[in-house]
């Protein structure tokens, strides 16, 4: 099933994003006796939101009839029925053709610039320079001084369902740069369209959940029972298959992933632990979890909402950013790994899951902080662009009754200054008067360990 139609616009609007969406550009370049000579531009510019493996597919239906000539940077996946063309092999004469990405190791001659690597668009906050993709495409067959009409019914595979594009339109002709940003040079015509992701569209099974602890409460609120599916019956099995539905062309497929079972059956989990509270900040700790024991996921990324990320927060083992939302008052940061050291969450060992975590200090702001009614906990939580499962509400660790006094944060630097001058004061005194030396050693022993608490 391809989705050619517009979706609605609250089931394409993403609150976290409301700007996200991939681009694709047809840029004329060169006229030819019975066509034109165009470089197709993919163009991510979702803030989080990636195209994984096994990576973007792009297809259209051509408006008359139109043949591909030749393609360098992507290759169509059928050739079809090119008998009519007798003095010539044209690359793929199919009404309908399905175009995808070639790999790095392509021979040199059927390259182009930022192509290549297969499928595989980065975010644009992440990384704008892998985050498009180029190919040129020779079309044929269109007459004499035919200008050719714009492709139709463009349909986008990133790698699944999901995407809606509209009609590729007329738009002004893309300029670029020669000679170090002195001459402008403008291609001769330009096809544009907007796809954007929907949810309700890609109908995905998660493949994440959130599970929450705290310093203040002993109890771990665990990832919702059946998140992304139920294990079997037989609670011995360390190995499960876990279903996840994945487009690999114009139709569906299934592909089964080894998980490690669970109660939840995510691929991963996503675990939030309030760690400390200061007078002036307040720490956490966040830990990715992958439980897949047959798939690394390479440059991933967390989208966390939370209030507190309105003010400064430091990450000290993730690249963090602040991203611009809309619709709601909660700030919304984007976590991913640093390039050579956890950009690669790794796949579930026969002992451990794979794992990657940081610590956050966050600094506290006044009016709104709090560590009652679960305030320090997440909001909503994203994997990869994908929502994780939340613990509904009434299982949160709570902050127990008694203690909302007692873990308030207190500056005790005068409360500490007297006790050092009552204990050196008194120690003074018991060795001028000769009290009991037992006295006099312990009076001595609680001053040393106070001006040395990381004695014991």
């Amino acid at each position: 099933m391809v989705h050619k139609s517009l979706c609605l616009s609250h089931y394409c609007y993403d609150p976290l994003d409301p700007y996200g969406n991939i681009t694709v550009t047809f840029d004329i370049h060169q006229w030819t006796n019975d066509g034109y000579v165009a470089r197709v531009t993919i163009q991510n510019y979702h803030q989080y939101r990636h195209v994984d493996q096994p990576g973007w597919k792009i297809g259209w239906t051509w408006a008359d009839n139109e043949i591909i000539l030749s393609m360098s940077g992507a290759f169509a996946t059928e050739q079809g029925n090119c008998s009519d063309f007798k003095f010539q092999s044209p690359h793929s004469c199919k009404k309908d053709p399905v175009i995808v990405d070639l790999g790095p190791d392509a021979s040199p001659q059927n390259m182009t610039d930022a192509c290549c690597r297969g499928g595989l668009l980065s975010s644009y906050t992440i990384n704008p320079a892998n985050s498009f993709s180029f190919f040129e495409v020779a079309v044929g067959n269109l007459g004499m001084n035919a200008s050719g009409h714009a492709p139709q019914d463009l349909t986008l595979w990133a790698p699944g369902p999901g995407y809606t594009c509209g009609l590729l339109e007329d738009v002004d002709p893309t300029v670029s740069l020669e000679i170090g940003g002195r001459r402008q040079v403008q291609v001769f015509r330009t096809w544009k369209s907007t796809c954007t992701y929907s949810t309700f569209l890609a109908n995905k099974t998660p493949v994440c959940c959130v599970s929450l602890s705290t310093f203040y409460n002993p109890k771990i609120t665990p990832c919702p029972d059946c998140s992304c599916g139920c294990r079997d019956a037989d609670k011995s099995k360390a190995l499960c298959i876990s279903q996840i539905n994945q487009l690999q062309g114009p139709d569906f497929i299934k592909s089964q992933d080894i998980v490690h079972c669970s109660d939840h059956m995510c691929p991963v989990r996503v675990h939030w632990h309030v760690q400390s509270n200061y007078v002036g900040h307040w720490r956490v700790k966040v830990t990715v979890s992958n439980y897949n024991y047959k798939r690394n996921y390479s440059n991933w990324n967390v989208v966390v909402q939370h209030p507190g990320f309105s003010q400064k927060a430091t990450p000290y083992s993730f690249n963090s950013s602040v991203l611009p939302s809309a619709g709601f008052s909660e700030k919304v940061a984007l976590f991913w790994g640093i390039s050579y050291y956890n950009e690669e969450l790794l796949q579930a060992g026969e002992n451990q899951v794979g794992s990657v975590t940081t610590q956050i200090l966050l600094e506290k702001d006044s009016e709104s902080f709090t560590l009652s009614n679960g305030w320090a906990l997440p909001r909503r939580v994203y994997f990869n662009g994908e929502n994780c499962e939340m613990p509904l509400p009434d299982t949160f660790p709570m902050l127990p009754n008694a203690a909302s006094s007692s873990l308030k944060p207190v500056n005790n630097c005068f409360f500490i200054l007297q006790i050092l001058f009552f204990l050196t004061f008194t120690s003074q005194l018991i060795n001028l008067l000769g009290f009991d030396k037992q006295l006099s050693k312990f009076c001595l022993s609680l001053h040393f360990l106070i001006h040395n608490p990381l004695s014991f």
